[in-house]
């Protein structure tokens, strides 16, 4: 893109991992493996020691996708003196292969019933819309026009590849221990699948985040040079995937058919502040149109990659920012795919937008100021709903109490009851603005967001299978549970050697389910009800913390929310 100046390096790195050995959990091991516990040949255990599991493990070619690196380093304009140390460092991302991991998701045989080879567009019995998993959408039904107008890649199913990333805290009693993975999962699978993981959200990196001294936190350079980092690291882990965006590769499905497949960027999976980052705007704007931060519920005509190149080519950087909310030293990773607009591909959040910033950060801490617990406790009891009689002034909110107290407010699941519902409440909360809570107004970005549910639902499905939710909860078993069995030194090389093993360990059962060698460890039942069951009703009640973003990559410092927790296993080689 004119009119950009990157600042970004290549570094070569080494392929091999720094992998060390995980002493914790090698000493829980040796004792299950000395006893012969679990065995069911003459108490022979069915591994001499833990050495020959690991090895078995590492040796498993169902899954394995190895893990590899590069290095970024600022290379842009120094000054001639005091060098800030940020300028020298070489920064570090780890990542898998993402054309293999989509293929091995693709041909996933636990996905067999609950996959979909092609979009579709779904009626009732009466003839209205439905909108169910993410293939019953208009984008994926646009996507595989524009794939069918060229003769090379008509018939070919459209695998849209779906993205999350956001940061997590899994210690400030260790120094802050932090870190940033990417998601990736396929459009195909149904939604309640993606919810349920089940290999269908895959680790696909860790991303560096880059930090420095104090002094240089607001420095303008350093913060246009962290956003440059991060699509330079995205557009660098995804490059297997372009050639596959054009030319059509024959992979195996889960009916155990062959297909021929065209990728496809598809929606990412973010909260705001990582909406902010990814889209190349400006804080407090919206990415998907260009209402003025002043007036968001204004409206304003969408925001489109189109527009934004057009904006940074004949725009001047301060008249970009101020009047437009662009930043024109940003170019999306999305830029070097084809048939990619970021700005189209922002999904709702329904933890973020809706619970948490409709609802709980915004709504409810106006209902405090005007003493509406009061108001709570009195609510008679009726069947299916659950009572406050404390009012809401918990110690602890819970996805539980979430959910609750959202079922006295949303009500209705169709697009037209979501509109009118929607309409109503921007009505009724002026009077939060009357009474003096709100005088300033409400061009409050996660509210505003909620404005393009009607039109995002209509693209994408039921909101539920792009929700952060997905993401977050995925820490607990990619991030915080490896972290936790690790020796705590340099932890990531282990974090990165437990997600590949548990990735062949899934892989090998599913094969052998598929073989009749083990029993189907799970339901497959396809949900069919519709759009009404897929809100806000499940898995956020599995997550351990609901925002735990560092706010490292942003404009302005927000807070950080973690949880600190000793570690579970004591290492006495460990000082």
């Amino acid at each position: 893109m004119t009119g950009v100046h990157m600042v970004i390096s290549y570094v070569l790195k080494p392929r091999s991992l720094f992998f060390r050995k995980q002493r914790c959990q090698r000493r829980r091991s040796t004792s299950f493996f000395t006893s012969g516990g679990g065995s069911s040949n003459g108490g022979q255990p069915p591994f001499s020691d833990h050495n020959e599991l690991y090895e078995t493990i590492d040796a498993t070619k169902l899954g394995d996708v190895r893990w590899d690196t590069f290095g970024l380093r600022y290379s842009g304009e120094r000054p001639t003196d005091n060098v800030p140390p940020w300028m020298d460092e070489v920064y570090e991302y780890w990542f898998r292969d993402p054309s293999t991991l989509v293929e091995n998701m693709f041909s996933n045989t636990e996905f067999d019933g609950e996959i979909d080879y092609a979009p579709y567009r779904d009626f009732t019995a009466d003839d209205k819309r439905r909108y169910q998993n993410f293939m019953s959408g208009d984008w994926a039904w646009s996507q595989a026009d524009i794939i069918a107008q060229d003769p090379s890649t008509h018939g070919s199913t459209f695998v849209p590849i779906i993205l999350g990333s956001d940061k997590t805290t899994v210690s400030v009693a260790t120094g802050q221990n932090d870190y940033w993975p990417v998601y990736i999962s396929i459009g195909n699978i149904h939604n309640n699948v993606r919810r349920a993981h089940r290999n269908g959200v895959e680790l696909l990196a860790f991303l560096a985040i880059p930090k420095a001294a104090k002094k240089y936190t607001d420095d303008p350079t350093f913060r246009r040079f962290k956003k440059q980092l991060f699509h330079a690291a995205m557009s660098r882990i995804l490059s297997p995937l372009k050639s596959g965006m054009t030319v059509p590769r024959v992979m195996k499905c889960p009916d155990g058919h062959f297909r021929r497949a065209i990728f496809g960027i598809g929606p990412y999976i973010a909260d705001y502040p990582e909406q902010v980052l990814v889209s190349g705007i400006v804080q407090n704007w919206c990415g998907r149109c260009v209402a003025s931060p002043d007036n968001l519920d204004a409206g304003g005509p969408p925001r489109t990659a189109q527009l934004m190149r057009a904006l940074i080519e004949e725009l001047q950087a301060g008249t970009a920012w101020d009047e437009w909310g662009v930043d024109v030293n940003v170019v999306p990773f999305t830029e070097d795919f084809p048939r990619a607009d970021i700005c189209q591909l922002l999904a709702p959040d329904i933890l973020h937008q809706l619970v948490k910033g409709g609802f709980k950060d915004h709504l409810v801490e106006w209902e405090r100021m005007m003493d509406i617990d009061r108001r709570i406790a009195a609510a008679p009891p009726f069947p299916g709903l659950r009572r406050f009689p404390d009012g809401r002034g918990f110690s602890q909110w819970t996805g539980d109490d979430s959910k609750a107290l959202m079922k006295n407010v949303i009500t209705d699941d169709t697009l037209s009851d979501l509109k009118n519902a929607l309409d109503r409440f921007h009505y009724h909360r002026e009077i939060f603005r009357e009474v003096g809570v709100r005088v300033e107004g409400f061009s409050l970005p996660r509210q505003h967001s909620l404005v393009h549910y009607e039109a995002l639902i209509r693209l994408f499905g039921a909101p539920n299978g792009l929700c952060t939710s997905i993401t977050e909860s995925k820490h607990i078993t990619a991030v915080k549970k490896p972290w936790r069995r690790s020796s705590k030194y340099r932890a990531l090389g282990q974090i990165l050697r437990t997600n590949q093993r548990l990735a062949q360990l899934a892989a090998a059962r599913s094969d052998f389910e598929a073989r009749g060698m083990l029993p189907i460890s799970r339901p497959r039942e396809n949900v069919l009800q519709g759009p009404q069951s897929n809100g806000t009703s499940q898995h956020f009640d599995d997550m351990e913390d609901e925002h735990e973003h560092a706010g490292v990559v942003d404009d302005r410092p927000v807070l950080a929310h973690s949880d600190v927790k000793l570690a579970r296993c004591h290492d006495s080689d460990i000082p």
